[in-house]
C-alpha cells in the first residue's frame, strides 16, 4: 500500500471512530436536565477548556492569521444552528430520528463533492447513497397525516440541522485542506470559542438559564463536552482532510444508525422490523461506499 493509500486509510478510521463517539451526544443531551441551547453551551465551553489545556500542553500555536480564524467564526456560526436545531428536535422526537434527520447533510457533501469539488460519483457510491437513504427513510417512517404538531416540528428542525451540519462540515473540511492552517486542536478550540459566544448570546435572547441544578447533570455535560466536542472531533478533524467529501458524508451515517440502537437501548424506544431493517442498510450501505476500489485506487477524487 503507497503513502497515498496509507494516509487515505488512516483518515477513514479516524472519521470512523469519531463517529462512533458521536453517537453518544444525543444521549447525553437527553439525560442533561438543561435547556437544548444551555446543553450546547456548556458542550462547547467543556471542549473549550480541555482543548486549551491539551494546546497548552502541546505547545501549539493558537493564531494563524485572520483567515483561519474567520474559517473558525464560519465554522461556529454553522455548528451554532446546528445545536440549537438538533438539541430541540431531539427533545421532540427523540435522540436516534434527530441524529438520523440530522444526517441527512450526505446529500449536501455528495452534491458540493460532485458540482464544485469536482469528485468522481463512481458506481459503488452511485449505489451506496440511495441504498444508505432508503434505509434512513425505512427507519424515519414518517406517516405524516397522523403526527402531532410538535413532533412534525421536531422533524422540521432535524432537517434544518442537517442544513447547519453539511455546511459546518465543508468549511471544517476546507480550514483543514489549506497549507496555512491551525493544527486540528488550536483550530478546534478557536471553533469552541466561537460557538460557546454564539450559544451564551442565544440563551440570554431566549430567556433561559445557566443554572447547573444538580451534581449529575453536571457530570453529564462534561462528559458530553468531552466525549462528543473534544475527543470525537479531534478524530474526524485529522481524518476529513484526507477522505473524499462523499465518502465522508457516508461514514458519518455510523453516527444516526449507532444513535438510533442506544435510542432502543437506554430510552425503549419501539422499533419493529422495518426499524431493523433500515438500520442494516443504512450500515450496509455505509461499508459498501467507504470501502476502496480494488486495487487500491480511492473511491473517488479529492478535491484538495
Amino acid at each position: 500500500m503507497g503513502a497515498g493509500s496509507a494516509t487515505s486509510a488512516r483518515g477513514f478510521w479516524q472519521v470512523a471512530a469519531g463517529a462512533v463517539l458521536l453517537s453518544f451526544a444525543a444521549v447525553f443531551v437527553k439525560l442533561a436536565r438543561v435547556g437544548p441551547t444551555p446543553a450546547g453551551f456548556y458542550r462547547m465551553l467543556v471542549g473549550a477548556v480541555v482543548l486549551f489545556a491539551l494546546a497548552v500542553v502541546r505547545r501549539e500555536r493558537l493564531w494563524a492569521g485572520g483567515r483561519a480564524a474567520g474559517f473558525a467564526l464560519a465554522a461556529g456560526a454553522c455548528f451554532t444552528l446546528d445545536l440549537v436545531f438538533w438539541h430541540r428536535s431531539i427533545h421532540l422526537v427523540g435522540p436516534g430520528l434527530a441524529t438520523i434527520l440530522a444526517n441527512f447533510q450526505v446529500f449536501l457533501l455528495a452534491g458540493f463533492g460532485l458540482a464544485v469539488l469536482r469528485e468522481r460519483l463512481t458506481w459503488r457510491l452511485l449505489i451506496a447513497i440511495p441504498l444508505a437513504l432508503l434505509g434512513l427513510f425505512l427507519l424515519v417512517g414518517v406517516d405524516w397525516s397522523l403526527r402531532l404538531p410538535p413532533y412534525r416540528l421536531g422533524v422540521v428542525l432535524g432537517l434544518l440541522t442537517a442544513l447547519a451540519y453539511g455546511s459546518f462540515l465543508l468549511v471544517l473540511r476546507a480550514s483543514q485542506a489549506r497549507p496555512q492552517r491551525l493544527e486540528p486542536v488550536p483550530n478546534l478550540l478557536l471553533l469552541c470559542v466561537a460557538t460557546t459566544a454564539l450559544l451564551g448570546v442565544s440563551t440570554a435572547l431566549e430567556g433561559e438559564s445557566l443554572r447547573v441544578p444538580d451534581a449529575g447533570t453536571g457530570l453529564v455535560l462534561v462528559a458530553y463536552g468531552v466525549t462528543a466536542q473534544v475527543v470525537g472531533w479531534l478524530l474526524i478533524s485529522r481524518g476529513i482532510a484526507h477522505v473524499e467529501a462523499a465518502r465522508v458524508g457516508l461514514i458519518l451515517l455510523l453516527q444516526p444508525a449507532l444513535a438510533f440502537v442506544w435510542d432502543m437501548l437506554f430510552f425503549a424506544r419501539p422499533t419493529d422490523v422495518g426499524d431493523l431493517a433500515g438500520a442494516m442498510l443504512a450500515l450496509g450501505a455505509i461499508y459498501f461506499g467507504a470501502r476502496r476500489a480494488p486495487g487500491g485506487s480511492a473511491v473517488g477524487r479529492g478535491g484538495g
